[in-house]
């Protein structure tokens, strides 16, 4: 297997991890949520609105940082790093 190939699938699986996470705190909350909407959080929403909104946000971020880092990892050990300063 040629080094490309190998750092293509490396880059896919990471893909496939990330969508998955990604998969959990867009939909997945969705799914699960419906219990808590009896209980009311602050300003009265409910609790599954609240948490759809601020912490999939949140953890949107930290997976796209995540994401990043990780596929700089994967640039680096094959090669194909951007960085200027090596």
């Amino acid at each position: 297997m040629s080094n490309q190939q190998k750092h293509w699938e490396k880059t896919r699986s990471l893909l496939f991890i990330t969508l998955a996470i990604w998969f959990v705190f867009s939909i997945g909350i969705f799914l699960f949520g419906a219990e808590m909407n009896k209980v009311t959080g602050p300003f009265g929403y409910p609790w599954t609105y609240w948490f759809t909104c601020q912490g999939s946000l949140g953890a949107f971020v930290i997976l796209i940082f995540w994401f990043a880092n990780r596929q700089e990892k994967i640039d680096e050990e094959f090669g194909f790093s951007e960085r200027e300063d090596e």
